[in-house]
């Protein structure tokens, strides 16, 4: 073999391990997520990741964990602030286990839809509230829609508050959420998602709570097959990142990172929008019955509680900025 073509082979081996030590080399962001991979918050922060690791030239890879393989949303945002995963999307009555303030973007009848709901978490008046669990161990890098929170149950439809009484509805693990219930007439069960199907069948729940997507997505129409319209919650899922993990990253990777997370929220409601059309058909095709509902009644009663919520001057100075946005 000639000098020539031994050069050119070493030369291509090298180029080649290169290659391979710099994939190997991509420091990989773990990211908890509860539902499955089809889900509209699932694909955008896919997309966040790969213009992330497009941007840093490969030295970042997002993996991302569905369907609760990482565990529920509480202990993923445990796994998140001690450091053992880098990322998670939880829900906001989480955190507001660690600030209240969050409770406002949480209550009940606070958005006038999707529209308004995407303007309040674009505008940059939710940054300073973001801020306030860094030293906690995680951080708020954006806002997704988890879509507007309806009622569905086992034996019929809810159409009124007296529908309500004696419901037994899962909830996730928050006073707001369960007080919003209670104001509703219905009794709320704080519970992990992954209960629900089984708790609804066997007759420990009545029904649920959730948007067209989750109820479709989880198949929750099989044991509850009345979905009404009650629109009573449009409830902030946060993406949530590992403090330890964001400083140990280099300014203009920190800066891009965090820049990519906000500008994936308004991708996140384009999908989310898209999909709500194709899952309610799904569920219908299933045997699943919608019902539109008349929902001032519910506006009217929860009207006490967002006053009861509204517990400081910076609370109250939030809840403005929000209405303001409408």
């Amino acid at each position: 073999m000639s000098k020539f073509k031994v050069l050119t082979l070493a030369t291509t081996i090298v180029g080649a391990l290169g290659v391979f030590s710099m994939a190997n080399a991509a420091t990989e962001i773990k990211a908890a997520f509860n539902q499955s991979d089809k889900h509209p918050q699932y694909t955008a922060l896919n997309d966040f990741g790969k213009k992330f690791a497009e941007a840093t030239d490969g030295r970042y890879k997002l993996n991302i964990f569905p369907n609760e393989l990482l565990g529920d949303q509480r202990a993923s945002l445990e796994l998140v602030q001690n450091s053992a995963i880098q990322m998670a999307i939880v829900a906001n009555p989480l955190v507001e286990n660690y600030s209240a303030d969050f409770g406002i973007i949480s209550l009940p009848y606070i958005y006038s839809g999707y529209d308004h709901q995407q303007k309040v978490f674009t505008s940059g008046v939710l940054d300073n509230l973001f801020k306030q669990t860094t030293p906690m161990g995680f951080e708020v890098l954006a806002a997704y829609t988890g879509g507007a929170r309806s009622m569905y149950t086992k034996e019929g439809p809810i159409n009124t508050i007296a529908d309500m009484k004696g419901v037994k509805t899962r909830v996730m693990q928050s006073d707001t959420m369960i007080k919003t219930l209670s104001c509703m007439g219905g009794q709320g069960v704080p519970m992990g998602q992954g209960e629900v199907y089984s708790a609804i069948q066997q007759g420990v729940l009545d029904g649920a709570e959730n948007s067209e997507i989750t109820y479709y997505d989880l198949k929750q129409y099989e044991v509850a097959p009345f979905y009404s319209a009650t629109r009573h919650l449009m409830v902030p899922d946060l993406v949530i990142v590992s403090t330890d993990f964001i400083n140990s990253m280099s300014e203009q990777d920190r800066a891009t990172f965090r820049r990519l997370a906000k500008e994936s929220t308004a991708a996140e409601f384009d999908l989310w929008k898209s999909q709500i059309k194709v899952s309610k058909e799904a569920a219908q095709s299933k045997g699943a019955k919608f019902n539109e509902v008349d929902i001032t009644q519910f506006q009217k009663a929860c009207t006490p509680l967002q006053q009861e919520l509204i517990k400081t001057a910076a609370q109250k100075e939030l809840y403005n900025k929000v209405i303001a946005l409408r």
